[in-house]
């Protein structure tokens, strides 16, 4: 896999689209911001992190501008907007092209399987921590992971290709036989701790309190009994050891889905608690916890609830 495509701009675009082209791969990224996307191909992408300061030269362009397909397609948006940006590319879709969603949430997969076919499908997740600053810097903060598969058995080849690519580009990746398990749990760990940071205001470490806690710990069970329903092996103790692990030791961080509600953005509330709930019915089990701070957030960005 040489020749990428990065689809969004945001910290964690620009942080793969980066590193895969000081790796050697040929890299366009896209958005859908013309000014943004003038500057980056001005000052190219700015990078801070344990390898130093330095500016990786990356071009940019609109979607209908990229026209040769590549081997492999990053989707790097917030899940809110997977289905227009599918679509913006869809025309780069095709054989020896590959599609990988390293996205937040549930169904990104599989709205990448529609357009670019189920063997050609890669999912996975990335805990690697990266901050936008500006319109082209990057920070990243400390070390990540890559966790990836192929959305079916027929993609693992792909998902074999994508892992070289991302070692040889300085991320620590594992290839799994079962990616989905990978996203669930994250998906869980996101539904335990986002939402209700966005709806208190709190920050990580804020609640680390009994109630907070039992919160938590009662997304974890409905999300686990969902996952299971649909056959597939998370791990409950890995899933709630993230959960002790960040209360005890991200005390100061806001949560995602609370920096977009302070900057006034609509979250992907959709995408994680909200897919559970609809997972959950699929499954004839209800996840009352899950749908109560669902409905809770969509007030929140509907604009019937406001900070302060």
């Amino acid at each position: 896999m040489e020749r990428i495509v990065v689809v969004g701009a945001g910290a964690m675009g620009c942080l793969f689209a980066a590193r895969l082209g000081e790796a050697g791969a040929r890299v366009t990224l896209i958005d859908v911001d013309r000014p943004r996307i003038a500057l980056l191909n001005r000052d190219g992408i700015g990078i801070a992190d344990e390898r130093g300061s330095r500016r990786v030269r990356i071009p940019a362009a609109l979607a209908g501008e990229v026209r040769d397909r590549p081997d492999l397609l990053i989707l790097f948006v917030k899940a809110m907007h997977s289905g227009p940006a599918i679509a913006s590319v869809a025309h780069l879709a095709g054989p020896g092209c590959h599609a990988l969603t390293l996205q937040n949430g549930i169904g990104n997969a599989e709205a990448l399987a529609e357009v670019f076919g189920a063997e050609r499908t890669l999912m996975g997740v990335t805990d690697q921590p990266a901050d936008l600053h500006g319109a082209t810097e990057v920070r990243v903060t400390g070390h990540g992971r890559v966790w990836l598969g192929g959305f079916v058995a027929a993609a693992g080849g792909g998902a074999d290709a994508a892992g070289a690519l991302f070692a040889r580009a300085g991320f620590e990746t594992a290839v799994l036989a079962d990616a989905a398990a990978a996203v669930w749990e994250k998906a869980a760990f996101n539904a335990a701790l986002n939402v209700t940071a966005a709806i208190t205001g709190a920050t990580v470490g804020q609640l680390d309190c009994e109630e907070g806690r039992d919160i938590a710990m009662a997304v974890v069970r409905e999300t686990v009994a969902v996952a299971q329903a649909r056959g597939i092996a998370v791990d409950p103790g890995a899933i709630s050891a993230k959960v002790a692990y960040a209360l005890a030791n991200h005390r100061n961080h806001k949560a995602s889905m609370l920096q977009d509600r302070l900057a006034g953005r609509t979250t992907e509330i959709d995408a994680i608690n909200g897919a559970i709930v609809r997972a959950a019915a699929d499954a004839g089990l209800e996840a009352p916890v899950n749908a109560t701070l669902a409905a809770l957030m969509r007030m929140i960005d509907r604009g019937y609830l406001k900070l302060g």
